[in-house]
């Protein structure tokens, strides 16, 4: 009997405790945008227009029957006339165009595909110093004490209209400057290296005009930028840029001749545009 009892006491006791279990209410976590322009994995696409300068250079020409230098030669832009050739898909060549595709390979560190459509012309009414030699007796009569004027046309025409090609990679680091609802102001600098993929129009001696695209040289460039995002996507961006350019390869006929003409000058160039930017992974 008293077992019976002991038995039924511990029975009762154990029934009569409670367990409770804690369950933690689930949070979904929440997907925050970044700021523009400061994430690894993000990228931006940009297309602008932009105005150049160039140094004054020396071009030094060189073929069959002639070596020579033009010295102090000047040149400038070619900006086209506005209209819808800037917004028309089919004539965007025609304008100075520059493109740009960045990818944040760090945060706020982007690499930089980049191609600047500039035009250059040199300046036709001009009388520049001459040195070296023309085997033409025709062209060797055009050099009068030393010096050679170009008014007239019929000893040279040179430009890089279609165009003065740099096709560039860089590095640009960013910094967020203003934070707003839907506003954004970032700047940026950095520097840049490419290959000069110029089309030249030159025409040399009444030779044929010679007209081709062609790897001609390199160059390379220091820039900064103001980027004004809006609503975390659109972007207007105002760019300077200053670089020098070496070409020691460019093409004065269109036969296999050995002709070719060589310079170097510095450049600098403003530009304006409106790009787009997105990630390409979420964010916590």
């Amino acid at each position: 009997m008293m077992s019976g009892f002991a038995f039924g006491q511990v029975k009762k006791d154990t029934l009569d405790k409670e367990y409770k279990l804690e369950v933690t209410p689930y949070k979904a976590e929440r997907k925050e945008k970044p700021l523009p322009l400061s994430k690894k994995g993000q990228v931006f696409v940009f297309f602008g227009w932009n105005r150049g300068a160039f140094s004054n250079s020396d071009i030094h020409f060189s073929g069959n029957g002639y070596d020579f230098q033009l010295n102090n030669v000047a040149a400038r832009d070619k900006p086209t006339k506005f209209g819808i050739v800037y917004i028309d898909p089919s004539w965007f060549t025609v304008t100075q165009y520059n493109f740009r595709l960045g990818y944040f390979i760090k945060d706020n560190l982007a690499l930089v595909l980049g191609i600047d459509h500039m035009k250059y012309v040199m300046k036709q009414n001009q009388t520049v110093d001459f040195s070296g030699t023309i085997s033409d007796p025709k062209y060797a009569a055009m050099v009068q004490n030393g010096q050679v004027n170009l008014a007239d046309e019929q000893f040279l025409t040179f430009e890089h209209t279609d165009g003065l090609n740099y096709e560039n990679l860089g590095l640009e680091k960013y910094k967020n400057l203003i934070h707003k609802k839907n506003i954004d102001l970032v700047w940026s600098y950095g520097a840049g290296i490419g290959v000069m993929f110029p089309k030249s129009n030159i025409r040399l001696f009444g030779n044929e005009r010679s007209d081709r695209f062609h790897v001609a040289g390199m160059g390379t460039d220091l820039r900064s930028s103001l980027n004004m995002v809006f609503w975390k996507n659109w972007m207007l961006r105002a760019e300077a840029k200053a670089g020098y350019i070496n070409m020691w390869d460019i093409k004065t006929t269109l036969n296999n001749k050995p002709d070719k003409a060589r310079q170097d000058f510095v450049f600098g160039q403003v530009l304006a545009g409106i790009g787009y930017t997105f990630n390409t992974k979420k964010y916590n």
